[in-house]
């Protein structure tokens, strides 16, 4: 799903498709990014609603409906990470994490798909270690 604007080489960026009522800072999220992205230098993180995170979800995975985090990537260090703020919202209230926390652990966990890692126990331990470093609990741990 190639953003809309022109990115620029090396760069982080963030896009906002939704209101930023509730949502982490720019900077909170490129930290974040940051923190599980390491030689990744063309991404953006977009922050969308259900209907465009369900139109890419159904388009790109043939599942229709709105999905909290996906991954693009282009190869060469390249890609796009979406992020649906009402499924995450929604998510973080259900599980009694903060939407801050829970945006933490969805941006690592797509910075680590870009870096190549499929799901599995090893990918949830670097995630689970990016998290601890800003004081954020296991997001896997059953209370």
């Amino acid at each position: 799903m190639p953003t809309k604007k022109t990115r620029r080489k090396n760069r982080l960026g963030v896009q906002f498709a939704v209101p930023r009522r509730g949502l982490p800072s720019t900077a909170a999220l490129l930290k974040f990014a940051l923190a599980a992205g390491a030689g990744l230098k063309g991404v953006t993180l977009r922050i969308v609603g259900r209907r465009e995170s369900r139109f890419l979800n159904k388009s790109f995975r043939r599942r229709d409906y709105p999905t909290n985090v996906l991954s693009f990537h282009y190869g060469r260090n390249r890609g796009d990470i979406v992020l649906c703020h009402p499924v995450i919202a929604r998510e973080a209230r259900s599980q009694g994490k903060t939407v801050a926390a829970h945006y933490a652990h969805l941006v690592v966990h797509g910075m680590l798909h870009l870096r190549g890692h499929a799901h599995g126990r090893r990918m949830e331990q670097r995630e689970i270690s990016i998290l601890r470093r800003f004081g954020i609990a296991n997001p896997y741990a059953v209370e």
